[in-house]
This record gives C-alpha cells, sequence and structure tokens, in this order.
C-alpha cells in the first residue's frame, strides 16, 4: 500500500467527528480547520505558506530519518524521528470515546513528545491563525498555559514544556516525556500527564473496539479498515453530514485551476457512501446520515441542491482568496458554487440511500406515513426533471447536456421508490415509480451507439464516460450478457489507463482536457469487472489502485497516470467509498480458500 511516486501527500488524517487535522512526516500540522470542517483553518500553511501558521515538533537539525505509521486499528498517529544517537517519537490524537452515555469528542488535538533513545534536541513552534491567515491572533501567556484571542472563541495550548521555549521557538533537550493539549473554547480540565495518558488508552479502546464490529470479507483487510476508519472521522456526528474531503483548494492536476472546495456534503455521494457503510456492517453512521439527509431542505416546486453545508447551509458561495496556495497552484477557494448547479440524479440518490430505512428489517420506528410522503415528493421531482438536460454527476459548469447517468439514477430510485410503496401498500405510488423508471429507460436507451455496442455519455453524443460504468455495477445492464461485456469493452479502449486507472472523460471541457485518472472511477471498473466475472482482472485492477495510496493507505482524488502523482483534494471520501464497495464486491465474488460450494 505504499506509493512510489514523485509527488504524494505526506500526511496523516486525525479526528475524532468533531474535528479534522493533517499533520506531515514534518511532525507539522499542515491543516485543521476549527469549530467545524469548513471553518478557517487554525493551521492552514497547506495552502496558506507562511501564513497559514506552524504547530510543529521539529529536530533541531535538517539530518533525521522518518517512520510515520498509525497504531494498528485507529486513528492514532505516530510519527518517530531519527536523529543517528537520539531519537524521539511524537503521537498525536483526538479524543474520541464513551463518557456518561455519550461520545466525548472535544475541540482537542493531543501531542505526546517522549524520548526513545538518548537525549533528542527538539523545537516546538504553535502560531495559530485566523480567516485564512488573513487575522493575526493576540497571544496571552499564563502560569502553564498560552492563550490565542481573536477567534470567536479562546484557542489555549497547555503544556509541561517551559513556555519560554515555545514562546522563543528555542531549541532544549528533551530528556522527559512533555505533553501538548491545543483547545478551541473550553481548555484542558485536569492534570496535564494523567489525562493525556487517560485520554490515549479511551481513544485507542474505542478505535479498536470499532474495527472489531466491521463486516469485512478475506481479501484487502488492510486497504479496507484504513478506509473505513477514514470515512468515519469524515463524518461530522453533529449534523450526520458526511464530507467529500477535509481540504479545499488542492489542484486536479498541476495548474489545472481545478482548485475546489470539498468541505460540504454532495447527494450525489449518498448512495455510494451509505452502501459502503452497508458493507461493512456500521448503521449507526447510515443512521446519523439519514438524520442529515431528514433535515435537508425538500419544498414543493423547488429543486434540491447537489450539495449542502455540513448544518445544511444552502447558501455556499465561492469566493477566491488571496493565498499562494499548494504548490503556488491557484485560485484558492472557499464555498463551492456547484450549489447552484443542476444535477437532476440527486433525486434517485435520495430514494436508494433511505430504501434500507423501509425495506431492512434492522432499522425500526420510521413510520410508513413519512415514507409515502417522502417517496411522493421525490417522486414528484423526478417527473419535473427527468427529460431536461443538467450538468450531470461531474458537474460540468458552463454546459447542460442529457446525461445516461442521471438517468440511471432516475431509474434505480424510481425502483427503490416502488419497493418502499409496495411495502406501504401505496399501489399508487407503485404505478408512478413503475412508469418513470420506463421513461428514465427510453432515455438511457436513446444513449446507446449501435456501432460501438455500448453507451454514451448522453444523448447526442459519442463520448465515453466512466460514470456508465454503474449500468453495469447497479443492474440496469445484466451482468452475464453481451451488452455489459462490449459496453466494458468499449470503456476501456477509451478511458483506462493502466490495469485500473480510469479517466471521467477526455472530452474539453469548461476548463480543457482532463490529464489526471480519477480514482474511484478505477474502483469503479475494478467493480464491474468482478460482476461480469472477470476477478482476476477485477483484483489486479484493484491491487494497481491500492498501490497509488500514500505512506499511511490514505488515498487523493486524482493520479497522474503518467508518473503516479497524487492530486485533488486530500483524503477523498469518494476514493475510499471506491475502494470499500469494490473490495466488497470482490470479496462476494471470489470463494474464499478451501471453501466448497
Amino acid at each position: 500500500m505504499h506509493s512510489t511516486s514523485r509527488h504524494s501527500y505526506d500526511f496523516g488524517l486525525l479526528g475524532n467527528c468533531a474535528f479534522l487535522a493533517l499533520i506531515g512526516k514534518d511532525s507539522n500540522v499542515a491543516w485543521m480547520c476549527l469549530p467545524r470542517f469548513d471553518s478557517s483553518p487554525v493551521f492552514g500553511k497547506l495552502i496558506g505558506g507562511e501564513a497559514g501558521g506552524e504547530f510543529s515538533v521539529k529536530p533541531d537539525t535538517a539530518d533525521f530519518g522518518i517512520i510515520q505509521a498509525y497504531i494498528p486499528n485507529t486513528n492514532i498517529l505516530t510519527t518517530e524521528i531519527n536523529l543517528g544517537e537520539s531519537a524521539y517519537r511524537i503521537t498525536d490524537f483526538a479524543p474520541r470515546f464513551v463518557q456518561h452515555d455519550r461520545y466525548y469528542r472535544p475541540l482537542m488535538l493531543v501531542r505526546k513528545i517522549e524520548p526513545i533513545r538518548g537525549f533528542p534536541r527538539i523545537r516546538t513552534v504553535c502560531k495559530p491563525v485566523g480567516d485564512y491567515g488573513r487575522k493575526p491572533l493576540q497571544v496571552e501567556r499564563g502560569s502553564n498555559h498560552i492563550r490565542y484571542s481573536g477567534l470567536p472563541e479562546n484557542l489555549r495550548l497547555s503544556t509541561n514544556i517551559p513556555l519560554d521555549y515555545v514562546l522563543g521557538e528555542k531549541p532544549f533537550v528533551l530528556r522527559d516525556t512533555c505533553y501538548m493539549f491545543f483547545t478551541y473554547g473550553v481548555p484542558l480540565e485536569g492534570p496535564l500527564q494523567e489525562t493525556a495518558e487517560r485520554f490515549l488508552e479511551r481513544t485507542r479502546v474505542y478505535w479498536q473496539r470499532w474495527v472489531k464490529s466491521t463486516s469485512i470479507g478475506p481479501h484487502y483487510q488492510e486497504a479496507v479498515l484504513r478506509s473505513a476508519l477514514t470515512l468515519k472521522i469524515c463524518q461530522y456526528e453533529d449534523t450526520g453530514a458526511i464530507i467529500a474531503a477535509p481540504t479545499t483548494s488542492l489542484p486536479e492536476f498541476p495548474q489545472s485551476t481545478r482548485n475546489w472546495d470539498y468541505r460540504f456534503c454532495w447527494m450525489r455521494d449518498t448512495y455510494y457512501t451509505l452502501n459502503a457503510f452497508n458493507n461493512i456492517g456500521h448503521f449507526e453512521e447510515m443512521e446519523k446520515y439519514f438524520s442529515y439527509l431528514a433535515n435537508i431542505p425538500m419544498p414543493n416546486g423547488r429543486r434540491i441542491q447537489p450539495l449542502y453545508g455540513i448544518g445544511g447551509e444552502e447558501v455556499l458561495t465561492e469566493e477566491v482568496l488571496g493565498l499562494p496556495g499548494y504548490l503556488d497552484n491557484k485560485p484558492v477557494r472557499k464555498g463551492n458554487d456547484a450549489y447552484t448547479h443542476i444535477q437532476n440524479d440527486v433525486y434517485g440518490q435520495i430514494l436508494l440511500a433511505i430504501l434500507p430505512l423501509f425495506a431492512d428489517e434492522r432499522f425500526v420506528n420510521h413510520p410508513g406515513t413519512d415514507a409515502a410522503r417522502l417517496v411522493g415528493t421525490m417522486l414528484d421531482k423526478i417527473e419535473l426533471t427527468i427529460d431536461e438536460p443538467d450538468a450531470g454527476i461531474w458537474e460540468f459548469r458552463n454546459q447542460a447536456h442529457r446525461h445516461a447517468y442521471t438517468n440511471l439514477f432516475q431509474w434505480a430510485g424510481c425502483h427503490a421508490a416502488a419497493k418502499i410503496a409496495m411495502r406501504n401498500q401505496r399501489d399508487d405510488l407503485v404505478k408512478r415509480a413503475t412508469s418513470l423508471a420506463e421513461r428514465a429507460a427510453k432515455h438511457i436507451e436513446a444513449c446507446y451507439l449501435p456501432e460501438r455496442k455500448a453507451y454514451a455519455q448522453g444523448i447526442g453524443n459519442t463520448h465515453m464516460d466512466a460514470s456508465t460504468l454503474q449500468l453495469i455495477i447497479m443492474g440496469y445492464i445484466p451482468h452475464d450478457s453481451e451488452v455489459a461485456r462490449t459496453h466494458l469493452k468499449a470503456l476501456e479502449e477509451d478511458l483506462r489507463a493502466g490495469k485500473g486507472l480510469f479517466y471521467r472523460y477526455l472530452q474539453a471541457d469548461d476548463f480543457g482536457k482532463p490529464e489526471a485518472t480519477f480514482l474511484i472511477c478505477g474502483f469503479w471498473y475494478a467493480e464491474a469487472l468482478a460482476c461480469v466475472g472477470r476477478v482476476d482482472d477485477a483484483m489486479e485492477a484493484f491491487e494497481e489502485l491500492s498501490s497509488k495510496a500514500n505512506h499511511l493507505g490514505l488515498l487523493s482524488e486524482d493520479i497522474d497516470a503518467n508518473d503516479d502523482s497524487m492530486w485533488g483534494n486530500f483524503p477523498q471520501a469518494y476514493s475510499h467509498v471506491g475502494l470499500v464497495n469494490a473490495a466488497a464486491r470482490i470479496n462476494s465474488r471470489r470463494k474464499r480458500p478451501g471453501f466448497m460450494p
């Protein structure tokens, strides 16, 4: 699972479902937004350069080795820095455990720094910033803490490191274990060492127990578990929203200007994300996400947006910031104007997402009247939009087309609606859903290219699009059919860039021709291969794709097929969702060693 690329994101992700942080191999907290996933970063060197602040525990020399790893089956990160005759270890974590029948998940980053050999000489820096680096914070010294004011609530660093060393950024010899508690709002209350060790142990136990409850097949367990742990902390537990990625403005490929803010909840991801949690048997996360969906505004006569804020916010105005950007890639954006786009697959996504609530006996307390109302509302919206062009899954900014993918989700969503309606004995809704599914299927068939024996991206064009792999995965094209074989062949001929790497599409869009492959499309390809019985090919594709992860098993959004470099926002929930679902499909199709049918 180790990447050998020329450029990879050398960061570890940690979080506790209240905040997220990216920590580099150099020990610096390169990205950390507080008090929410989508807040301004208090540490943001990732895109802000020197204006982004710093929180590091570096050696007082440029010559050192680094080993970074997670404590097995946790979101606790360790960074060992080897200085030859001396060495030290940093253990970083965000506390999360059950306390008083609730999850304790404070806005608190804990850093434990311990010598493991000799007497290492280190330097600690803690310089948080406000308003994307544009607002300097006031620094006030306490007895054993430093307070940073200027934000809605105070930041505080509580530590047993001499404050002179921290404030002066002076090197010192690490003789004993030191602790640093960085908090937003409520400061640390309790003894430093005892609290840190207790929180660390309880957090370790929490994550390892959570992993033990994960349903998982025999193949690719390490990759699936890291993906599961990553997806878990990308859920903002307060509302149940799941973000696309913790970052903003990491480019899809160098100087592409395709730099977007992904710290929001996309409706297009709904079905895939919930399917991933279902595949690994974690229902609490599904229910929390259902709760988020239930609170999304769905008034009659209005469209559902492609994305919303993690608190259900509807207006996500895009703003360009005057920051240097990641590796000097501009623009740097906050907000995302895609919320104004028309994406008509979202209604089918929501129907597929809520289907388990009403069709799976493990979910209870969901009244049938609510089901009928919700199904009726979604069918209204599908009927309103089924014949119109839209921006599609890839959010073309200045182009509208009739997309096969959109109609596929209308088709699948209507079938889900019919199942829910049947359980609630609503024959009128069943009839209506069936009729709309037939209309959607006619539109999909209008995308068929007889000369290629494959489905195009949309009506009236001949472009191949990786999103149409879902025609196979979702069962629109029967898995054992000749059409599945020929459609897959056409997609391979046009879009495949390796054993598993896949482009989304290759025609020019609003920003030119795409240059990087899109990881989730590769995982869709692996899943489609498994569907049609090409299991060995599916495993080859999966193994190539999972090898593109960084040193910690984390996946980016995009991969440059020429040099394996990682691009796009990071880590990308969509990529990890694709990995989990592809692994589940391969496991279901591959017989276990020693198993006799």
